[in-house]
């Protein structure tokens, strides 16, 4: 548990410094500094040469990603930019492409690239050899499958079920990217029903779905193209078990009626709940973590009213008033926080003392405490709860300066 919550506080610090990133706009001036209400822009993707420009194969038109902040709300957004249109959508820091964690090693597609006629078929690969655990290929079967089941459900279809499209955040956390832009980019107004093709839509999405299934399996998009497929086929027989090549075999076959998402569920069976409880552990990690945020942003606002009191040169043209009254037990309390020192005159620095003073203060409990001045001469003894009187009742007086109402 101890090597989870590392990990886990490891990734969420490399996500706070991807959302943070900025550029050089002198050495970048081909990005915008600002587009609408959205500013801060930040390439995700490459971005080719001017001259260079190419259509991408999912869209047919020449596209972009940027990060960039809302100055509405201050939140940063992913901006897909189809070169004529922008589209907006949530941004998570620190994702990849299934596309580009999986099928980014050319080398992977040598069982179906590199045959010659005439030689004898190779031995297909086993797990061992680069394939996936059958484990996570089920653990992307059931985010995705749900994806699914949601849209369909709404009476609309995903239509960018893609490799290059399937986001992934953490170790196996599906999420769907551009979702939308197709419905945007081939709207027909004379049509008087849009939604008449929307079934025709959902069912390619369960074919496409079946192909990134086949492709995890063959660890390959080789294995994909028609030319392969049976070999694919075959190599998943060997390699996995009957029902995940049950739930390729029915996604990818033409069947005589209309499916639906929800006709897979019992191929999934209880691998479901491996997922579900999966699902609740990291619930349960997040929570314990999120109580400590809780408590440490509590303590960050004391210290942030406290930062506001201390040392303010000048209150209501009273160039003492810090050093004064209520605010002079503060600053003492200030240096009983952080500025002690040990017998030999060295700084004594203890966070576990630091978090306590401030836990007391909070709570403004009825313990003495005995504040030291800085020449010594002078030791003052008060509660906890005269200190949270004073700090309270401080601050407050800022503030009603700060609103006029002072």
């Amino acid at each position: 548990m101890c090597v989870f919550f590392f990990f886990f506080f490891k990734e969420l610090i490399n996500r706070h410094l991807i959302t943070m990133a900025q550029i050089d706009h002198s050495e970048n001036p081909d990005v915008p500094s600002e587009v609408d209400s959205y500013h801060s822009l930040f390439p995700l993707e490459p971005l080719p040469p001017p001259n260079r420009m190419q259509k991408t194969s999912n869209f047919s038109y020449i596209t972009s990603c940027y990060k960039a902040v809302n100055s509405k709300d201050d939140l940063p957004y992913c901006l897909r930019r189809i070169h004529a249109l922008v589209f907006s959508y949530d941004f998570h820091a620190g994702a990849e492409t299934m596309f580009s964690r999986h099928f980014n090693d050319p080398a992977a597609d040598s069982y179906f690239t590199k045959r010659k006629w005439g030689q004898h078929e190779p031995p297909p690969p086993r797990q061992h050899a680069g394939l996936l655990p059958e484990s996570l290929i089920w653990a992307y079967i059931v985010q995705l499958s749900s994806a699914l089941r949601t849209i369909h459900t709404a009476g609309l279809a995903c239509r960018v079920m893609d490799p290059s499209k399937i986001l992934i955040t953490g170790k196996t956390r599906l999420r769907l990217n551009c979702v939308g832009v197709f419905d945007v980019l081939t709207f027909d107004n004379s049509q008087t029903n849009h939604l008449a093709l929307m079934p025709q839509y959902q069912q390619a999405d369960l074919v496409s779905l079946g192909k990134v299934v086949l492709a995890l399996a063959c660890n390959s998009l080789a294995g994909i193209q028609r030319e392969n497929l049976q070999k694919a086929m075959e190599l998943v027989s060997i390699n996995y078990s009957s029902d995940l090549k049950n739930l390729i075999l029915y996604l990818l076959t033409d069947q005589s009626r209309l499916r639906s998402v929800n006709d897979i569920m019992p191929m999934i069976g209880a691998r479901f709940y491996t997922q579900l409880d999966a699902s609740q552990m990291r619930n349960d990690v997040i929570e314990e973590d999120l109580a400590k945020e809780v408590q440490n942003g509590r303590l960050f606002r004391l210290l942030a009213k406290l930062g506001t009191i201390n040392e303010r040169p000048e209150f209501q043209k009273d160039p003492t008033w810090s050093e004064t009254g209520d605010r002079y037990l503060l600053k003492l309390f200030r240096d009983h926080l952080f500025h002690q020192v040990t017998e030999a005159g060295t700084p004594w620095i203890d966070l576990s003392h630091i978090v306590s003073c401030l836990n007391k203060l909070d709570a403004g409990v009825p313990e003495k405490i005995s504040l030291v001045s800085r020449d010594e001469k002078s030791v003052l003894v008060v509660t906890y709860s005269d200190l949270k009187r004073c700090f309270d009742s401080t601050f407050q007086e800022l503030q009603a300066a700060a609103s006029g109402s002072l």
